[in-house]
């Protein structure tokens, strides 16, 4: 094998459990019961301008994920107890958020989204999009702070794969969420494949919170 090959090897071992990890985070975080969810849902159960919708929340994500990695990386770049302490903040984080999801991994609950109403024109959709999406406080100490810290501990060649499994994470969602709505939507409104759902996503929560723990106190 030439030295090029070697070093596509190389790359892709070392980018594809950073993808994994971006994959799995994102992932864990935006599938939760929400008013972004259930509105994307509707609009899919309602086929009104899903691809519009669909399009604007996984790129308003993907934006704010590559502000919150650029940034962190450049504000932590030079502080590196900054960066060991925000690990540990992240990693407490996240096993917190994988209690509660154990947590309601116990209780039923559904997702359900009115198919009546009048219609909405695009742009009428595309704002209520994005009022769900950019006005609700979660999304900037989710996507930005902590996404962001934690892709800004990834060595600075790998960071983009980072933001690129992340990124992949909330466009599947989306994009099945929105025009898989008529085949999923029995399935969302079954408490139990949500309290199946809310396990997985605490089990993976409480592996990431490991792995960041480990990360931050590697010497």
């Amino acid at each position: 094998m030439s030295w090029r090959g070697r070093w596509v090897g190389d790359t892709l071992s070392a980018a594809a459990p950073v993808f994994v990890q971006g994959l799995a985070l994102s992932l864990g975080l935006i599938v939760a019961i929400g008013a972004q969810n259930a509105f994307v849902l509707r609009q899919g159960l309602r086929r009104e301008h899903v691809g519009s919708v669909v399009l604007f929340c996984a790129a308003a994500d993907a934006v704010l994920i590559a502000a919150g990695v650029l940034g962190m990386a450049q504000a932590l770049g030079e502080r590196p107890g900054l960066a060991r302490a925000l690990a540990l903040a992240g990693a407490a984080f996240l096993a917190l958020y994988g209690w509660q999801a154990l947590r309601r991994a116990m209780q039923p609950h559904s997702l359900r989204a009115a198919d009546g109403g009048a219609g909405l024109s695009r742009g009428a959709a595309l704002a209520q999009a994005a009022a769900f999406t950019l006005l609700n406080p979660h999304v900037y100490l989710d996507t930005v702070l902590l996404v962001g810290s934690i892709g800004a501990q990834q060595p600075g060649a790998l960071r983009g794969w980072f933001v690129a499994g992340a990124s992949a994470a909330s466009a599947l969602w989306f994009t099945a969420l929105g025009f898989g709505a008529r085949w999923l939507a029995p399935w969302f409104a079954r408490p139990r494949a949500w309290q199946v759902l809310d396990g997985l996503i605490g089990l993976t929560m409480g592996v990431l919170a490991v792995l960041l723990v480990r990360h931050a106190l590697a010497p």
